[in-house]
Order: C-alpha cells, then sequence, then structure tokens
C-alpha cells in the first residue's frame, strides 16, 4: 500500500484486532511495528522484552511505524476514525467499519506482511467481499519472528552480558540482525555446489523435528573454504538474511589473540547467547587459528580457549538447539583431523572462473551508468581475481570518473582500474629493504597470487 490513509488505517486495525484476540501474539505483529511498541519489562514471562498488550496509537507512534507525515490528518475525514485530544492517541470508533474499508483496498502481498491482517481476512466472523488466498500461518511464515529483532537482540545482550565484567565476550561477538544485513542470496554469484548446500540447511532447518524424530542430530555444521575475498562471510550472512536469523560472528583470531588473555569462558559464553539467540547462525570466522594455536607450546590458556571451542562445537545442533554453525578458513591446509571432524558438510568457494566474474560485474554495476559495458571483456582481463577485488575496481573507476566531475563511467574507466588494480598488487608482492632509504628490488609479478595476500574483507563473490 502507498496512500497514507491506508497505511495508518492498516495500523489502527492491527492494533485494535491485536489487543482483542489473545490468541496474537508478538510473531504477528509486523517487525515495523513491533519496534514502535517494544518495551524492555514487558509482563511476558520469557525473554528480556516484548510487546505488551493492550497497545496504543499516537500520532507519534503512527508515525514511526508508517512512515505517513501526518498521521491523523491522513485519515481524519473517515467516519471510523477518532483522536482523543488529551493524550494524542488515535483509534477506530467503529471497527467494522474501519475493517471493511480496509479489506476493500488490500491484495495477498499486504496480508503476506501483515499476519494480524491475514488472521483479520481469513476470520469466518469477519463478514466481506474480498477474495485473498494468503493464510495466517503463511503469514506469519513470511515473516521474521520478534526474537530476530534488533530490539530483541539488544535486550537479550543487554540483560545477559554485563558491560565491564563481558567486556572482553562483547569485543570478540558481532551480532546482527537481519534487517541490517543488505546482502542477499539473490546477489549473489554461486556454483552449483554452493547453491546445492544452500538447499540443503533450508530443507534440514525446515524440517528439524522430522530429523529428530529420526534421529539424525549431527547436521548444519558447515566448513566453508576459499581465498579470501570469494564471498565465504557474505554467503553466510546472506543466508541469514534469508532465513530471517540472527547472525552471531566470532573471529577465531581474536580468541586466540594474547590480548584477551583468559577466553575458554568468553567461549562458552559465546556459544551460550547463540542458543539463547536461537534459531539463528553461529558463523566463526578464521577457523585456521585453531591449528595455529594447538601448535604451539607458549599459551596454555589459549589452548584451553580452543579446546573449549572444540567441545562446544560438538556440542552444539541444528536439531536440538536450533543453530546453525557455519566456519571459514582461508587456509584449510592448517587444519588438522580434530577440526576437520567436527563438520559434517565442506563447501568450498573458489576463485570465480570468467563467466561468474561477468555476472559478478553485473550485479555490482546494477545501478551504475557504464557506457558501452561490456562485462566480458572485463572478464577475460580479470582472471584471478575475486569478487571483492571486482568492487574495489569498479570503485577505483567510478572515484576517477569523480574527479572528472563525470557521473558516467565508461569501459574505459574499468579497464584503466583493472591495470591500476594489477599494478598495485604487483607492488604489494615486492620485497622490502628495510632501513632508511629502503628501495624495491625484485620482479614484481614473482610469486603473484591475488588471493591470498589480498586483506580484504571476505565479500562480494
Amino acid at each position: 500500500m502507498s496512500d497514507p490513509a491506508e497505511d495508518v488505517v492498516e495500523l489502527l486495525v492491527t492494533v485494535h484486532r491485536y489487543n482483542e484476540d489473545r490468541d496474537l501474539d508478538a510473531d504477528d505483529l509486523p517487525p515495523r511495528y513491533r519496534q514502535v511498541f517494544w518495551s524492555e519489562s514487558p509482563e511476558a514471562e520469557d525473554g528480556p522484552g516484548g510487546v505488551e498488550q493492550p497497545l496504543h496509537v499516537t500520532e507519534s507512534t503512527a508515525k514511526t511505524a508508517t512512515g505517513v507525515e501526518r498521521p491523523w490528518e491522513a485519515i481524519s475525514d473517515l467516519l471510523f476514525t477518532q483522536r482523543t485530544e488529551f493524550s494524542g492517541e488515535v483509534s477506530l470508533s467503529q471497527p467494522e467499519m474501519g475493517v471493511d474499508w480496509l479489506l476493500e483496498r488490500v491484495d495477498d502481498e499486504d496480508l503476506r506482511e501483515n499476519p494480524v491482517l491475514a488472521a483479520i481476512a481469513n476470520d469466518p466472523a469477519v463478514e466481506h467481499d474480498a477474495e485473498f488466498s494468503v493464510t495466517h500461518e503463511e503469514a506469519r511464515d513470511e515473516n521474521r519472528p520478534v526474537r530476530a529483532d534488533r530490539v530483541w537482540i539488544d535486550a537479550l545482550l543487554g540483560e545477559y552480558f554485563d558491560e565491564e565484567e563481558d567486556a572482553e565476550m562483547l569485543d570478540l561477538v558481532t551480532v546482527k540482525a537481519p534487517e541490517e544485513i543488505e546482502m542477499t542470496l539473490q546477489d549473489l554469484v554461486l556454483t552449483e555446489d554452493q547453491e546445492g548446500e544452500i538447499r540443503k540447511l533450508m530443507k534440514a532447518i525446515e524440517h528439524r523435528e522430522y530429523l529428530a524424530t529420526i534421529g539424525l542430530r549431527e547436521i548444519g555444521k558447515l566448513l566453508f573454504v576459499g581465498p579470501p575475498g570469494t564471498g565465504k562471510t557474505t554467503a553466510a550472512r546472506a543466508l541469514a538474511h534469508e532465513l530471517g536469523l540472527p547472525f552471531v560472528e566470532v573471529k577465531l583470531s581474536m580468541v586466540t589473540s594474547q590480548y584477551l588473555g583468559e577466553t575458554a569462558k568468553n567461549v562458552e559464553k559465546t556459544f551460550e547467547v547463540a542458543k539463547r539467540l536461537a534459531p539463528c547462525i553461529l558463523f566463526i570466522d578464521e577457523f585456521d587459528s585453531v591449528a595455529k594455536t594447538r601448535k604451539s607450546d607458549e599459551h596454555a590458556a589459549l589452548k584451553r580457549a580452543v579446546n573449549t571451542l572444540l567441545k562446544s562445537i560438538d556440542d552444539i545442533s541444528l536439531v536440538r538447539d536450533e543453530v546453525l554453525l557455519i566456519s571459514a578458513t582461508n587456509h584449510p591446509d592448517q587444519l588438522d583431523a580434530a577440526a576437520w571432524r567436527r563438520f559434517d558438510e565442506i563447501v568450498n568457494f573458489p576463485k570465480p572462473d570468467r563467466q561468474m566474474r561477468a555476472d559478478i560485474l553485473r550485479i555490482i554495476t546494477r545501478q551504475m551508468e557504464i557506457a558501452e559495458f561490456d562485462p566480458e571483456a572485463v572478464a577475460d582481463r580479470t582472471e584471478g581475481l575475486t569478487g571483492s577485488d571486482l568492487r574495489l575496481v569498479l570503485r577505483e573507476a567510478v572515484l576517477e570518473a569523480l574527479t572528472e566531475e563525470r557521473m558516467e563511467i565508461t569501459q574505459a574507466d574499468i579497464m584503466d582500474a583493472v591495470q591500476d588494480f594489477e599494478e598495485r598488487d604487483n607492488l604489494k608482492n615486492m620485497d622490502m629493504i628495510d632501513g632508511e632509504g629502503a628501495e624495491v628490488v625484485g620482479d614484481g609479478g614473482a610469486g603473484h597470487d591475488h588471493g591470498d595476500d589480498h586483506d580484504h574483507s571476505d565479500h562480494e563473490h
């Protein structure tokens, strides 16, 4: 819906039904409404917060929930609306008339985005002439649960962690709500194997109860392997967005850092917070740090932390705990057998081939103006580059054009940026002589390897 009056009336109808129907809960409210009515001290028995009943709509909350600048002005001429001057509360004076008015104007897509509205449309007690095919259950499935909302995540972290005592832990873990992840699976260029593993995962999550009944619990622990920049992190985040799950990210190099000292208890809390946020995705990056620490003879405390990590991986389960565990490594050769056997699936993220590079370029440039753009020609020139590298190339082309006051780039700009990228990459591989007046020596092309030497985020493939 795009009409301001319809947006505000939908909010009022939703709130009225939610207050009247005790069978509805916070998961029935659209996420855009939940964040407005969120309370950190609800009457709910579980969780760090929630949405209390009854809900009250003011002009301020209506503006936030709908984006309509003047909510009351948008609906003041409708016969079934009213506003209390003293409190500023806006409501339905004649709810049945308001429901009839709204159901004449909404469609199946609107019902998919609002389970409460779907419940109204499918209620035999509500008489209307409109025809809808979306059920209440389908609408609930389409909307992410309250446990995936940013407000719920923040409330849980605030309840479970003490800012001073758990400062190391808070530095160790990053939690993203699905709404904060912009990349989707449709934005990625994946291999057939990668797509196949993602499809299997989605089916496993959908049929968790069935897997439990047949005793298949050791599932949902994946290891992503491949060079930096090939999309391991991005694929895991996009999967969280697709499934509407919180994304808990841990960089294992932080666990094994001397800066953090005693970290075994922090590792345990990492897994504990994942279980509390469940269903969620727990993503452990730089998993090869396990091997480095296990081979070291220096830090017994860090070794205990790694042993705790491996035990925690053994103990967590997608079927039982509703936590999907994904680890990633740039150096699979450094992992020992004890690390490998923790995972039931290994997913390879190779550098993209020519066709994949062309497809990646098309996705990156979807919103760019490019004269005579030929992604295949660019793909021919960029063998060995990752998706992350290609984004850097396009960024350089855009910035170079802006220095010439141009908002449109050309194929030549992109080719020049490719050449500049190659030259900079060659410099990174040259040997340097330490000391005053150091000079570059050696062949810039020697030992050239785009993947392992890039310190880019593992994105964009």
